[in-house]
C-alpha cells in the first residue's frame, strides 16, 4: 500500500530531528602505517627486520589534497573513530533524506506548490494575435 503525503511528511520530521540530534562528525578513515622509515641508519633496514610496527593515523582529503594526522594518544584515536562513525551515519541519512523528499514531490499535488501570485496572473490568450 502507498505511503500517504502526510505520513511521508512525519517521516521527513523524524528524520530532521535525528540529523539534529548528532554529534561532532567528520569524514575520513584511520589506517596504519609502518614499515620501513627514511631514516638509512634505523634498524628497519637491516636484513630480516620487520621494520617499524604499525601506527594508526587519520586520513582524510581537504580542498583536494590528502591530510594525515597522528593521534597522541589512544583517547583521541576513540575520538576520532566515533567522529567517523558518526559522519557516516550522517551520509546514511542524508541519502535516505533525499529519497524521502523525492518521494514527497512526487506525491505532492501541483495545486498545493501553486502560490497565491501565480493563481490572480492573467492567462495568455490562446488565441494568434493578428497584425495590421
Amino acid at each position: 500500500m502507498p505511503e500517504s503525503l502526510t505520513e511521508l511528511e512525519q517521516q521527513r520530521a523524524a528524520m530532521l530531528q535525528q540529523i539534529s540530534e548528532l554529534e561532532d562528525f567528520r569524514p575520513g578513515s584511520i589506517t596504519g602505517t609502518g614499515g620501513r622509515c627514511g631514516n638509512a641508519g634505523c634498524h628497519c633496514h637491516r636484513p630480516n627486520d620487520p621494520g617499524h610496527s604499525l601506527h594508526p593515523r587519520l586520513t582524510y582529503k581537504l580542498n583536494g589534497k590528502t591530510i594525515t594526522e597522528s593521534f597522541a594518544n589512544p583517547f583521541a584515536q576513540r575520538k576520532a573513530e566515533r567522529e567517523i562513525e558518526a559522519f557516516r551515519h550522517w551520509q546514511q541519512l542524508s541519502r535516505s533524506f533525499v529519497e524521502l523528499n523525492e518521494r514527497i514531490c512526487r506525491l505532492r499535488p501541483v495545486e498545493e506548490t501553486v502560490t497565491s501570485q501565480e493563481k490572480k496572473r492573467p492567462r495568455r490568450s490562446s488565441g494568434k494575435s493578428y497584425k495590421k
